[in-house]
């Protein structure tokens, strides 16, 4: 056995060069590029489960010199290829989204962020006012694309008073949730999963909703209480009580990496809370 892995590591050391390196550092890029795509969603725990188990068997028919395991391994790897397209073809589309958005945070200056930010905020207290519940999702890094499929698609330039219409009572999108990637509001309507976690008694059916996405993804989910008109912040799994407009505009603005009125103090405070 020892003899059969020296000899393999001479022929792999004699086969290195520069071509090798070349091919060695692209394909360990890409790797980590799709890793870093899929690190905080559902498919990465299929990924790490699927992945170990493979090594497992490929490490227990080398050892053991299972011929007929051999075999099957090596005439299954189109089929092992082929299946993992159609289990995270939701991801495969999730990446193809993001190299045709590259850019974008660089073109979407900071004042239009800010100014986007800041319309939302003020649309959710005149809603929190009202006592008109909302259900708001900013897009952040991860694609949400298996999200914005259960509703219905806009593609509009966000306004105050689009944002608001659709969550009046007599609009048919108004128990969904809205989709905000960028300056645009994608889709609304959508279907959010539920946390299987214990909450609170004092939070709705839509903070459950906001939770479960934010465990998955590093989406930012304003959520508006039909019940109490308490507008508060959920991110990681957590949510962040509103005490009024400026409290919850700083928190979006330091997750969106946006700085407001240089105030270091503030953002290392709400760091720690986010650790915590």
């Amino acid at each position: 056995m020892i003899e059969i892995i020296s000899d393999t590591l001479d022929t792999i050391i004699g086969r290195f060069g520069l071509v090798a390196l070349v091919d060695i550092v692209l394909v360990t890029i890409s790797l980590y590029w799709l890793l870093l795509i899929i690190s905080g969603t559902t498919a990465m725990t299929v990924l790490r489960g699927a992945g170990l188990f493979i090594v497992l068997v490929f490490l227990v028919s080398r050892i053991f010199e299972l011929t007929v395991l051999n075999w099957l391994l090596s005439k299954s790897v189109g089929g092992l290829v082929l299946g993992l397209v159609i289990i995270f073809q939701a991801e495969i589309r999730r990446v193809f989204e993001r190299i045709g958005r590259t850019g974008l945070h660089s073109v979407l200056r900071v004042s239009d962020r800010k100014s986007v930010i800041e319309s939302i905020i003020r649309t959710s207290f005149n809603l929190s006012k009202s006592r008109v519940g909302a259900l708001i999702v900013l897009e952040r890094e991860t694609g949400l694309a298996d999200i914005t499929d259960t509703g219905i698609y806009i593609q509009s330039r966000i306004t105050p008073e689009l944002l608001g219409s659709i969550f009046t009572d007599n609009s048919p999108l108004h128990d969904g949730a809205v989709i905000i990637h960028g300056e645009s509001i994608v889709a609304a309507g959508c279907t959010l999963p539920l946390t299987s976690s214990s909450i609170s008694t004092g939070l709705g059916m839509r903070h459950r909703a906001a939770i479960g996405l934010t465990e998955n993804t590093d989406a930012v989910v304003i959520v508006v209480s039909e019940e109490t008109g308490r507008v508060s912040l959920v991110s990681n799994g957590k949510v962040f009580p509103a005490s009024d407009e400026t409290a919850i505009l700083r928190q979006l603005f330091y997750f969106f990496d946006l700085k407001i009125n240089n105030d270091p103090e503030f953002e290392e405070s709400l760091g720690a809370n986010n650790e915590g």
